[in-house]
């Protein structure tokens, strides 16, 4: 499996989209082209080389910014599957939680639906051999999580701490967006633990952080995965994981 993040309006809303490759078939999808400008070249190129074989899009939610270019892509590239949640411009398959599908030969796709940024959020976890990975859309960023737009704490605490938590601990994450550096000051105003810090140090070091940590690293550097920890708890004031995570998000929102 190959993964290529193209970085998408840079400086504004930092967004990812990614094409992900099986690479003995070729076959490949490209997860949340919002802005077909700075992605269709480079898979027209892929394309054109032989690379790959554009096989479908893939969406982790309908916000314009993950869905809303659909329909340009589909424009260029021709009639395409679009994989995503019900609510995603032009979509024609939305998986049910934990359903499978393939890419190529090789790779696995498992939906995990993790309502909450918007109810229709779909993270894909992605296995090819001993290599794993998951896309998280606006669910789950390195050291942070996204607003609850149309969700609560205890969907955000089961999509974090329950459906991702027990992804393996190797598996590395691919979020939507690139907003590691604001979400570490949050991590650090709320706790100096090591791992925190060293996340700080590598944000400091490296424009892009995607790929580089670990659903294992996260549950001890994102404190919005530290919600039974007793110094998150005490931090917030609370002790329910629910209550731990609805304070942390109002924390976050008032930075």
């Amino acid at each position: 499996m190959h993964v290529q993040s193209i970085p998408m309006w840079t400086g504004k809303g930092n967004n990812y989209a990614y094409l992900v490759t099986d690479e003995p078939s070729k076959k490949s999808v490209i997860i949340d082209p919002a802005n077909p400008p700075e992605v269709a070249p480079e898979v027209k190129s892929q394309i054109s080389t032989g690379k790959i074989d554009l096989a479908a899009i893939v969406n982790t939610h309908h916000h314009w910014d993950h869905a809303g270019g659909n329909d340009e892509m589909l424009a260029q590239f021709g009639k395409l599957p679009v994989i995503g949640g019900s609510n995603c411009k032009s979509v024609t398959k939305t998986p049910a939680h934990g359903e499978e599908f393939k890419i190529g030969d090789r790779i696995t796709v498992r939906a995990l639906h993790t309502p909450c940024h918007t109810q229709d959020s779909i993270c894909y976890f992605m296995q090819d051999g001993d290599q794993r990975v998951v896309f998280t859309g606006d669910t789950l960023f390195i050291g942070g999580c996204g607003r609850f737009f149309e969700g609560n704490a205890a969907e955000m605490h089961k999509a974090l701490n329950q459906t991702l938590a027990a992804l393996p601990d190797d598996t590395k994450v691919y979020p939507g967006h690139e907003y590691t550096k604001a979400n570490v000051k949050f991590c650090l105003h709320v706790s100096q633990s090591e791992p925190i810090k060293k996340l700080q140090a590598f944000a400091e070091a490296n424009k892009e952080t995607q790929g580089k940590f670990t659903i294992g690293d996260e549950k001890l550097h994102n404190v919005f995965m530290r919600v039974n920890d007793p110094e998150i708890q005490k931090a917030t004031g609370k002790t329910d994981p629910v209550d731990v995570m609805a304070a942390l998000r109002e924390m976050k929102n008032a930075m």
